[in-house]
């Protein structure tokens, strides 16, 4: 099995525009630039990096094609939820979607690129865990009752997204959900805590409801995506320290894989659907 401490850490993207992309994740979405060099840009609350994105100027989005379903950013408390909705509300950001899945509530839309993001809170883990099995669903977001975690939603004051925010999962889309179960699972020692027949699979670390989704719903059969699309450059799965590194690497290389080395330390892997995988030390 895979170290129970495993979680998701940075996203790297591809972008036709920087400049229009860093204007959207600050404005609509709340993130702050980290750090800016030329065609890439890092950003994130003011801590770790949750989202990296490379500028390919003029790439068409990544649609038709195996890659990223959407990233999902984890704020600490429901109220931040509420905040950043209220904001939404009345800055008109488009939303795709609302969803209260039993184990958290979600709000989802899409950049410039046509990149998925959830904005989620996790409801209390003794209420869901041991359950997420056979109550993991998707029903309409009550928005009634999460803005009223606030006094005022027309006058919250709104300066980004909450401190702590941080990378909760990855939902990739793939070509085949059997065999993306066998890696994740199989190869990578994840935990299945749900399943959709073959269409979706949720998989996750120490009992978590989910780090992984994959699913086929817009993917099956697909290929990965040309070098050339706004797509998923790869994600990041951060792991205890160099030797849990150093062990998932081991599995991934007797599974027929030969890792990649990443500069500044850990490893690149390919999920069977392309999507690359950055494993690294975190804290």
């Amino acid at each position: 099995m895979i170290p129970a401490e495993t979680r998701m850490g940075a996203v790297h993207l591809s972008v036709a525009d920087l400049d229009r992309s860093l204007r959207f994740y600050e404005e609509a979405v709340g993130l702050r630039v980290h750090e800016r060099s030329g065609g890439r840009a890092a950003l994130g609350t003011g801590g770790e990096d949750l989202l990296v994105l490379v500028e390919q100027p003029g790439a068409r989005p990544a649609l038709g094609y195996s890659g990223l379903f959407h990233f999902a950013l984890l704020v600490p408390e429901r109220a931040d939820l509420a905040r950043w909705l209220a904001h939404a509300a009345r800055d008109e950001v488009p939303l795709a979607g609302l969803s209260d899945h039993f184990v958290s509530e979600a709000i989802y839309l899409s950049d410039p690129d046509e990149h998925g993001i959830e904005i989620y809170r996790d409801r209390p883990r003794e209420g869901w865990e041991g359950q997420v099995a056979r109550r993991l669903t998707t029903l309409p977001l009550d928005t009634d009752s999460l803005l009223s975690e606030l006094a005022d939603p027309l006058r919250e004051p709104f300066e980004g997204l909450a401190e702590g925010t941080v990378m909760g999962h990855v939902h990739f889309r793939v070509a085949d959900g059997t065999r993306s179960v066998d890696f994740y699972g199989g190869v990578l020692g994840l935990d299945l805590m749900a399943q959709l027949g073959d269409q979706a699979a949720f998989l996750g670390a120490g009992g978590y409801h989910h780090h992984v989704g994959a699913n086929t719903w817009q993917s099956a059969g697909a290929p990965a995506a040309p070098p050339d699309l706004a797509g998923l450059r790869h994600a990041t799965v951060l792991l205890p320290d160099a030797a849990a590194v150093d062990a998932l690497a081991g599995q991934v290389e007797r599974a027929g894989q030969v890792p990649e080395p990443l500069d500044g330390g850990g490893m690149l892997v390919r999920d069977p659907s392309g999507n690359a995988l950055a494993l690294r030390a975190g804290t």
